[in-house]
């Protein structure tokens, strides 16, 4: 296997795991808020990523606030928004970030090749066939959108950062500043409310299974194995990759949920994996 291929394959991995969060989110937000589940996501995360926490440099901890900010608006956002919609909808609104991404890049002087462009184009038609149910919730969708685009900056910054700094000291020092923030934010949420007297009891063993998934595996393994990958991936080609998670979402969604998956929906989900596979394939030179 080419060398160059890994961190596509191993960014389309991320992505697969992240599609499974959805139905997990759906399930935690129906006892949880979002800025519950998603701070006690990264604080579990935190504390399997805090022995490469304390020895990270100082420009690490930097970067990592930025980076580490912009991912728990991000999620926290999301999580708020799958209270009140499906996790179909919400992936597809997620995966605007997809066209957020080289749009946003544009604006900052970047330049853009007609297949990127295409393929951008051709994922958010498949995501759109895939996941518009008509659900709509004003102040959800708004937020989810919202979401995707802290995470497109997400990406343009890792992408332009991750190269300054060690994958597993960058990926710690964003968790820990994710589960700090996350924290303090759980705190200002519960004031005035008996949220954190009653939150033991609205833990029952299906979500400390998922906050467990969410934390050790989606956030802590993921952020590194993506920090790692994307040192060596353009934001605009890593956006594209990120395009399949709707994909694994609604196929999660269908066996875990059973969410419905129409021929509509399996019609979309062949244009998302085509516009990926179209943005990785380079003709043959005569």
């Amino acid at each position: 296997m080419a060398s160059s291929s890994i961190p596509v394959l191993s960014l389309l991995f991320v992505t697969l795991v992240w599609g499974a969060t959805f139905p997990v989110l759906k399930i935690a937000t129906a006892q949880l808020s979002g800025v519950e589940v998603s701070a006690l996501r990264f604080m579990l995360a935190a504390l399997c990523m805090l022995p490469w926490a304390l020895r990270a440099p100082r420009r690490a901890w930097i970067d990592g606030a930025v980076l580490g900010a912009l991912v728990l608006f991000s999620y926290v956002a999301q999580a708020y928004g799958l209270q009140f919609i499906s996790s179909n909808r919400s992936a597809f609104l997620t995966s605007l970030n997809v066209l957020m991404v080289p749009l946003i890049g544009m604006l900052l002087g970047n330049m853009l090749s007609w297949r990127v462009v295409v393929a951008a184009a051709l994922a958010c038609f498949g995501i759109g066939l895939m996941s518009w149910d008509g659900g709509a919730n004003l102040a959800a969708d708004a937020a989810t959108v919202a979401s995707a685009t802290a995470y497109a900056l997400y990406v343009i910054l890792l992408s332009a950062r991750a190269a300054r700094h060690e994958a597993r000291s960058l990926a710690a020092t964003q968790i820990v500043w994710m589960a700090l923030l996350g924290a303090l934010w759980m705190l200002a949420d519960a004031q005035g409310t008996d949220r954190l007297q009653t939150l033991g009891s609205r833990l029952n063993a299906e979500i400390l299974w998922g906050l467990a998934y969410l934390g050790i595996v989606a956030t802590a393994g993921m952020l590194f194995l993506q920090a790692r990958a994307q040192a060596h991936v353009s934001a605009d080609k890593a956006a594209l990759i990120y395009a399949m998670e709707p994909v694994f979402a609604a196929l999660f969604a269908w066996v875990w949920l059973s969410e419905g998956l129409s021929p509509r929906s399996a019609l979309g989900a062949g244009v998302v994996v085509f516009a990926v596979v179209f943005s990785e394939w380079q003709p043959a030179k005569r």
